[in-house]
């Protein structure tokens, strides 16, 4: 059940932010997390395969 703690805490954070935030600065962090996303997956990607070569 640890994954839904994961989730209990950033639905929790998600809210707190909408509450500070503009919907344009929400817009552009929304974007910017996903970015930061996708740049770790690449990240361990290529250090998976690099420790399978």
């Amino acid at each position: 059940m640890n994954g839904c703690t994961n989730l209990y805490f950033l639905s929790t954070i998600a809210c707190k932010l909408s509450e500070c935030l503009s919907d344009e600065e929400l817009s552009i962090l929304a974007a910017d997390l996903v970015a930061l996303s996708d740049m770790i997956n690449a990240i361990l990607a290529r250090q998976t395969c690099a420790k399978e070569d």
